[in-house]
């Protein structure tokens, strides 16, 4: 098992695997540290689907386009859950308010299966293991990959991880500095843009000499194109047809 300063140092996302299994007792251990994740109020907001199943992967990756999805051993969807917590109070006759028709109860069903994603991926790296977080698992098709994993009303698929024996092991992506991640006391008064333009820099840097498929992306133009793709994905009427109709 890996020390938790290079497990946490060290990782980089692993798109290309090996066809070898992950011993049991490895999954076990990640189940149990995703089991053990801290959570708003205790609540545990959130649920886990391991999926080893090969037609079902690569059903995922029809739908979703990431190929990793389909050559890692297990893909992990971590889901924001208020199905359990509803059946619960209605068999106990308690009365459930509306708390995923708010904007504070999606963020919590986020916030904890986040949270729990990165206790399963913590794990795997400590592990020896690669992993991936996958996030058109949720905006690539809500729709289709809700009934393919059966999801009850008031479950949402917030985010995906693959998990598997490296395959690769690529260049670390340079993040931004410190000084420009952590903050004291307040948020930065000062003009942060000269930093932010040397980071942009360094990222063109990167793409342009890393080992490995190369290109002349920067950091800032690339990531808004991101955002630009996302404008398409109507995310928040996707909720509402999952049974999170946010009022307030």
């Amino acid at each position: 098992m890996k020390d938790v300063k290079s497990t946490l140092l060290d990782r980089r996302s692993i798109r290309r695997y090996e066809r070898e299994d992950i011993p049991a007792d490895t999954m076990n251990f990640i189940y149990e540290a995703i089991r053990n994740t801290p959570t708003s109020y205790n609540g545990q907001q959130f649920s886990v689907i391991d999926i080893d199943d090969q037609p079902t992967k690569e059903k995922l990756y029809e739908l979703t386009g990431q190929k990793q999805i389909k050559t890692c051993r297990h893909f992990m969807l971590f889901c924001a859950d208020y199905n359990k917590i509803s059946l619960v109070a209605e068999a106990k006759g308690i009365d459930m308010p509306e708390f995923a028709h708010t904007a504070d109860g999606v963020i919590v069903g986020i916030v904890d299966a986040t949270l729990a994603m990165m206790s399963a991926l913590t794990a795997a790296e400590s592990e020896g293991l690669g992993t991936c977080p996958i996030g058109y698992a949720r905006t690539a098709a809500p729709e289709a990959i809700a009934r393919l994993m059966k999801l009850p009303p008031k479950v949402f698929v917030v985010c995906g991880l693959a998990l598997g024996i490296p395959r690769e092991m690529p260049d670390i992506k340079p993040k931004q500095p410190t000084d420009l991640v952590i903050f004291h006391n307040m948020y930065r008064q000062d003009n942060i843009v000269p930093e932010m333009i040397e980071y942009d820099a360094n990222v063109k840097d990167y793409n342009a000499t890393r080992s490995g498929t190369k290109s002349d992306n920067d950091w800032v133009a690339h990531i808004i194109s991101y955002y630009k793709e996302a404008m398409d994905y109507h995310t928040l009427d996707a909720l509402r047809r999952r049974g999170f109709d946010i009022c307030r």
